[in-house]
């Protein structure tokens, strides 16, 4: 499960400004993306990171996916530095 990745990985790229960010460096090996954000906000990601060939995974809540990254508030979106 993609929760476990964002514990495990090493280096982290969270929310949605740094995320993009990341992608435009060509600094992130994968995107995790929670399905209950907002679909205008995730958009640009999802085509960045779409058009740069990077894998997307989604989990199910920015709740959780903001726990898994160590931070007390949601996330929509983190990036696994490379």
């Amino acid at each position: 499960m993609s929760y476990e990745k964002v514990k495990q990985a090493k280096e982290l790229i969270i929310g949605l400004k740094q995320t993009t960010k990341a992608i435009e460096q060509n600094a992130v090996s994968e995107v995790i993306i929670a399905k209950d954000a907002d679909s205008l906000v995730i958009e640009r990601i999802v085509t960045l990171a779409s058009s740069k060939g990077i894998p997307i995974a989604y989990v199910d809540s920015k709740r959780k996916l903001g726990k898994a990254c160590g931070i007390d508030v949601h996330a929509a979106t983190c990036g696994i530095k490379k």
